[in-house]
């Protein structure tokens, strides 16, 4: 058996014209994992009224970020893809979930180099439906139609594990190393609060209220997306030493009308300026790429927000990226998969 590995992140338009973006915001939205409403409902908010108001605004917002090289969320994971092939014998696709860079291709190109057992790792360190789930659902999708040989094996959400804690404690310690700030704010990407209640595999655990979040370890953590982040600010503040009120945890990139969960990253920026933050540094540990919700949305409208209720400083602290230390980190798991004798099922 050959094995290899696909890396699978969130994706991009192919450009900023709002055509692709078009193209992309459909396909992203269409997904039942991101927008889970009915089929119908779903058609007629996404098609019948965001695909023909939004990308217009979209596109200007991805303009803003786009890099000489493409859109910055592709560059980067190129650049990490490059850097975790460097270190492993194993051959390491990429994909994305939405775009043209589809799963299907990545799977297809290691398919054509002969890999029959493929490691899919999805670049998100928490669970949530909209991001990890969605990405195993389409490949086992794919692979059921049209690769029925090949094997997969996925890495679960990687937010507690020590190496991925330490990489990127390491990466805000040294950001934090010479700042002067009174308040560090971990912001999540949002989701709706019924995706976590769904994502209950107990069906009776998740209140959303704070308690369950922080209690023990439970089963139904595995795949709570607020457990995970609460649990990733916990322990990186621990690793840095970080004092109580001096940070905290929220969450961005709210759609629709339903309760989403809270609190949002926006009204907290606002709120701490209003309260007498001037200086205050943010970090988006959801995401290991920058990308448009961390380069426009964070460090151009939350710095935007932060200075018109009165703050001085807004510092933003870069995603892990394609760091040395973070690729080798993904290498490693990937290394110690293809000594294992065992085959997958």
């Amino acid at each position: 058996m050959s094995k290899g590995v696909l890396l699978v992140n969130l994706g991009s338009p192919d450009s900023t014209d709002p055509k692709d973006v078009k193209k992309y915001l459909g396909e992203f939205l269409m997904d039942p994992r991101v927008i889970d409403v009915p089929l119908w409902a779903r058609i007629l908010l996404v098609k019948g009224i965001i695909l023909n108001t939004r990308p217009k605004k979209s596109a200007a917002a991805y303009k803003k970020i786009w890099w000489d090289e493409g859109s910055p969320l592709i560059v980067l994971s190129e650049r990490l893809q490059k850097k975790v092939a460097d270190r492993t014998p194993i051959t390491v696709g990429l994909a994305m979930r939405y775009g043209s860079m589809s799963i299907k291709k990545g799977l297809q190109e290691l398919h054509d180099k002969g890999v029959n057992e493929v490691m899919i790792i999805p670049l998100y360190p928490q669970f949530a439906m909209a991001t990890t789930e969605t990405i195993l659902v389409l490949a086992e999708e794919l692979r059921s139609t049209h690769f029925p040989e090949m094997k997969f094996i996925d890495i679960p959400a990687f937010y507690n594990k020590p190496e991925y804690i330490k990489v990127l404690s390491k990466s805000i310690g040294e950001h934090l190393e010479n700042l002067d700030y009174e308040h560090l704010l971990f912001s999540y990407h949002g989701v709706p609060e019924r995706h976590i209640r769904k994502s209950d595999v107990t069906k009776s655990h998740c209140q959303i209220d704070g308690s369950c979040c922080h209690a023990a370890e439970t089963p139904a953590h595995e795949f709570c997306y607020r457990h995970q982040c609460y649990t990733t600010t916990k322990n990186v503040a621990k690793t840095l030493g970080l004092k109580e009120g001096t940070y905290s945890t929220s969450f961005q990139s709210r759609l629709g009308f339903d309760p989403w969960l809270q609190p949002y990253t926006d009204r907290t920026i606002e709120r701490m300026g209003k309260e007498g933050v001037k200086k205050m540094a943010i970090v988006t540990p959801a995401f290991v790429s920058d990308c448009l919700e961390t380069l426009e949305e964070i460090a151009m409208e939350g710095e935007e927000i932060f200075h018109e209720v009165g703050g001085k400083e807004f510092t933003t602290i870069p995603c892990l990226n394609d760091r040395d230390d973070w690729a080798s980190i993904l290498a490693n798991w990937i290394n110690d998969w293809a000594e294992t004798k065992t085959e997958l099922v």
